[in-house]
């Protein structure tokens, strides 16, 4: 049956459609979106085994993420007796379906966006998400209430179209690879380039997230090293959040507290703050299981064990905040892949990084083609270290990781072939 030529369309159909819909589905179907990421996945695969060709396999950072992968099932094992599998059979199971991440990437950059067409398409897809989500954060900024009648998160935060504070992560992650392609198509214009990325940055902006600005202000710099031309907007942009920020303090003062007043109370009392004690609830759970960690949802599951409790970083907190600072993920991808498989995982999910940037970044100082740009300087930021992350493993913004991913490396392979 899998020799069957005309099979080939058909999965190349199902798979197509059902990438174009997850931006959507990752937005308000989460559930719906497992189920179009692990189908178009499986329809790559089908096609894989009628054509015979896995050469995509021994690409470096499909390879090294299926061994990272890998390694995790092996620690995730329940086995007791040799400190394995803290979760149990279910984390193991629940780490054994997490394939499907890696895989959707795979997809769609040697399947589904392998063509310039579906890449096009993909891009009108994601400008319509960014431009969807930007509405209903600018309608609920004057009014209060997005469009759906949901008030601010915490009477503070901008919600956009949904009813908890994930916009700004989103909208950090989407608007690069849509704004700077698009304002570098219109760099001969005077004043549109500004409009267009000062407007980006000035949306995330008014949300009231700190991080997710910080990211926007970075990406647009890097951006601006490679495309010389945006240099000028960079150096605007960083004003317009300088000016931006402190006018809270008139326009919405509760705005201006998380922003500026709450940043600063994390910063000094970070040690004994909720970032620095996961953070060093991690670091105990790698120190104390160096080689295996605590396998697939290990954060979770140990976290509240008190044999991980020590004191935190200035030892003001004998048990580090005992079960209470507990959360679902550490908030941090590098200490995530301590937890879940020790030293070997944490190697193997830096190098999964490394060969990513590595091919993502080829040539663009010489040919900065702006939407491979974009997608770069967006990869970039999602694995930089320093910052606070959602879970690799779940979704929604599991999925925007791979989504992106997949595009960003069939943008690459697309845009570098000769003409």
């Amino acid at each position: 049956m899998l020799k069957n030529p005309k099979l080939l369309p058909a999965l190349d159909r199902i798979a197509l459609v059902s990438t174009l819909v997850t931006p959507l589905l990752l937005m308000h179907a989460h559930g719906f979106a497992e189920v179009s990421v692990t189908l178009a996945g499986i329809c790559f695969l089908l096609r894989s085994g009628a054509t015979g060709d896995w050469a995509w396999l021994k690409t470096p950072w499909v390879a090294i993420s299926l061994v990272w992968w890998a390694w995790m099932i092996v620690c995730s094992l329940p086995i007791p007796a040799l400190g394995l599998g803290d979760g149990g059979p279910h984390a193991l199971e629940q780490g054994l379906l997490s394939i499907r991440f890696p895989l959707f990437a795979a997809t769609l950059a040697f399947g589904v966006l392998r063509d310039a067409d579906p890449r096009r398409w993909m891009f009108g897809t994601i400008a319509a998400s960014a431009a969807y989500v930007a509405i209903h954060l600018v309608f609920q900024f004057v009014f209060g209430v997005n469009l759906y009648g949901v008030p601010k998160a915490w009477d503070t935060l901008l919600t956009g179209p949904f009813g908890t504070a994930r916009a700004a992560p989103l909208m950090a992650r989407i608007l690069p690879p849509v704004l700077i392609p698009f304002a570098s198509r219109y760099l001969d214009r005077r004043f549109l380039p500004y409009v267009i990325l000062l407007g980006g940055i000035a949306v995330v902006t008014i949300i009231g997230q700190r991080i997710p600005v910080l990211i926007m202000v970075s990406t647009l710099a890097v951006a601006a090293f490679l495309i010389p031309r945006l240099r000028p907007i960079a150096l605007t942009a960083v004003v317009l959040v300088a000016v931006l920020i402190p006018s809270f303090a008139v326009i919405s003062p509760k705005t201006y507290h998380h922003m500026v007043a709450r940043t600063q109370e994390l910063v000094v009392g970070f040690a004994v703050g909720k970032y620095g004690e996961m953070y060093n609830r991690a670091f105990e759970i790698g120190r104390q299981k160096p080689w295996t960690g605590a396998g697939y949802d290990g954060f979770r599951l140990s976290c509240p064990n008190p044999r991980y409790f020590r004191p935190s970083f200035d030892g003001a907190s004998p048990d580090g905040g005992g079960a209470d600072i507990c959360w679902v993920h550490p908030h941090n991808f590098y200490f995530q892949a301590l937890v879940d498989g020790g030293v070997p995982g944490l190697a193997l999910f830096c190098a999964f990084g490394i060969a990513c940037l590595i091919p993502l970044g080829r040539g663009l100082w010489r040919n900065p083609d702006p939407i491979r740009v974009g997608l770069f300087v967006t990869m970039l930021a999602q694995i930089f270290p320093l910052q606070s992350t959602p879970s690799f493993w779940s979704m929604p913004m599991g999925g925007w990781f791979y989504l992106l991913l997949g595009w960003a490396m069939a943008e690459t392979y697309g845009r570098s072939k000769p003409r």
